[in-house]
């Protein structure tokens, strides 16, 4: 592009000007209408050209599109950068330090509950499954939000945190510990995108680590209520005088030795009624990993019994009353509520009644037992070996666990693995 000769710039030439090049505005020295040939058509916008008086060259700062910028409110803008110059200010230099100043001071309005929800948003895809995601939106909902929620994330102190945490950090510890780890975890994200500055206020080897007492010398183990092994017969047998697909739901449970959720949200997908298993997909796994579930003779029972009836694509379906498309997580406990004699007792506690049984009954190996509960083996090693998942022996577990729970106590019945005293 050629350079045209300096003349006061009119107003009508701005919008109309069609040669390509510099053209100067001798009104505003240093002021220069560009005329470029675009894509489609030839775009105009204002330009200013200045020697820098710290870096000692030219420079070219862009002003805008003629369609957003008047001429004169070009004229104006250039003499107030040529006093800039005669201060010794590249204006240049000046405009993108006061841009990231106000970025920065855009970004320090954000709030905790904001930061928290783009937190989340980022985090997500990289959990185990939706219900963790469901976690971590209730305990900040709960706890942080009704006092932090509001508040710039770059105002929250070691004392705030200390302020939603020191309530409930001896009756609810575990709940705590997890509220704070939740906190650290938004503060190095809001940290990242430059939200905020410093130490963690909820970083628990700092400050606050001396606010607050250590969670292992405080925290109480709280296991679920269970039923002792000699008494599941007769609760199986009160159980099943009860009508109904919350009724089988609770059998096939006990049988299966599972989670609650895993069952009432159990589809016909995952059930292989040849194979006499169930699969239960990743995503609603605790450890977040595909489960095979042996299925013994009477859960297969229950299966056929259920696949009579079936209305959608859940082996336990809801009731078409409330339209819910399976059994909510509530209905065991509702079962439970109305059976005498088994005050306290949880659904979740069928699993210790299965596992107190099979210790103390069977010769089955530790190893075997862990798995057909499904449960994470902590020690990394031992996992590296661990490539099976003994379905064959566990097939072999669960029909003796059947055989049990259907069999009254004064009936003599050697579980596998066991010696007659005889």
């Amino acid at each position: 592009m050629g350079r045209v000769a300096a003349k006061p710039l009119t107003a009508r030439q701005v919008e109309t000007e069609t040669k390509l090049g510099y053209h100067a505005d001798s009104t505003a020295p240093g002021l220069y209408l560009q005329v470029s040939q675009g894509a489609t058509s030839i775009s105009r916008s204002f330009l200013f050209r200045y020697t820098s008086p710290t870096l000692r060259k030219r420079r070219e700062m862009g002003l805008g599109p003629v369609s957003v910028r008047k001429l004169a409110d070009a004229r104006a803008l250039v003499l107030g950068f040529r006093t800039q110059l005669l201060e010794g200010i590249d204006p240049l230099d000046a405009r993108d330090q006061q841009r990231v100043a106000n970025a920065l001071s855009r970004s320090q309005q954000i709030t905790f509950e904001q930061a928290a929800a783009e937190c989340i948003k980022v985090k997500s895809p990289e959990w185990k499954n939706v219900k963790h995601k469901q976690q971590w939106e209730n305990t900040l909902t709960t706890y942080v939000y009704p006092t932090l929620g509001k508040v710039p994330i770059h105002l929250i102190t070691t004392e705030a945190v200390f302020g939603v945490l020191n309530p409930i950090w001896l009756d609810k510890t575990e709940t705590a510990t997890r509220v704070r780890q939740r906190i650290e975890v938004v503060w190095d994200w809001a940290k990242a995108r430059g939200y905020c500055t410093g130490e963690n206020p909820a970083r628990l080897k700092g400050a606050l680590g001396e606010l607050l007492p250590k969670a292992q010398k405080v925290k109480r183990v709280e296991h679920h209520p269970a039923l002792p092994y000699q008494k599941i017969n007769a609760f199986i047998t009160a159980l099943r005088a009860k009508k109904g697909n919350s009724a089988l739901a609770f059998e096939f449970l006990i049988l299966t030795a599972t989670r609650t959720s895993e069952v009432t949200q159990a589809k016909w997908d995952e059930i292989d009624l040849t194979s006499k298993v169930w699969t239960i997909p990743a995503d609603r796994m605790k450890a977040g990993k595909e489960f095979r579930v042996p299925l013994s003779i009477r859960a297969l029972e229950i299966m056929n019994t259920m696949k009579k009836g079936q209305i959608n694509d859940y082996v336990f379906f809801g009731h078409k009353a409330t339209g819910a498309s399976h059994l909510s997580n509530g209905a065991f406990l509702a079962i439970l509520k109305k059976m005498e004699g088994y005050e306290g007792i949880t659904p979740h506690g069928f699993r210790s009644c299965f596992r107190d049984w099979a210790a103390e009954t069977t010769s089955f190996s530790n190893e075997t037992l862990e798995m057909a509960l499904a449960h994470t083996i902590s020690d990394k090693t031992e996992a590296s070996y661990r490539r099976q998942d003994q379905l064959p022996k566990r097939s072999k577990l669960m029909q003796v666990w059947a055989d049990f729970i259907q069999t009254k106590p004064s009936s003599k019945v050697i579980p596998i693995g066991k010696k007659s005293s005889k």
